[in-house]
């Protein structure tokens, strides 16, 4: 049987040499923002019910939540929640058949991407 002749080069483009499009970064970050809000709710509910429970209990899980990582982790899920409303927005217009050209779908996912920031912010900031 002859030796299959093999090519020098990579078959298909490497994360080195391939750039994903932004429509793609915000496709997966929507994906990864749905499930990580997850565990925002699991400490939110987990307060409340500490709350419910008795004092003990509740100044455990409200020393948590103030932790410099419980404080973290609700910033991260305020952030995922706003990214995640804005990315639905941007979806639901994509589904009545507007901004389907490139240059919108960027810039739609760029602004999704930078208004999460901002109302990030404003929420940290008013909240």
């Amino acid at each position: 049987m002859p030796e299959a002749r093999r090519a020098g080069r990579p078959l298909s483009p490497h994360l080195q040499i391939y750039r994903l499009p932004i429509t793609a970064i915000v496709s997966i970050l929507t994906r990864i923002t749905g499930n990580g809000l997850i565990v925002g709710v699991v400490l939110v509910v987990w307060w409340l019910l500490a709350a419910a429970t008795g004092p003990g209990y509740f100044a455990l899980a409200d020393g948590v939540l103030r932790s410099w990582l419980g404080d973290l982790v609700l910033a991260a899920s305020a952030w995922a929640l706003w990214y995640h409303l804005l990315a639905g927005l941007r979806h639901m217009w994509f589904d009545a058949g507007h901004g389907l050209d490139l240059a919108t779908a960027e810039r739609l996912g760029i602004g999704c991407l930078v208004g999460a920031f901002v109302l990030t912010g404003l929420t940290i900031v008013l909240v």
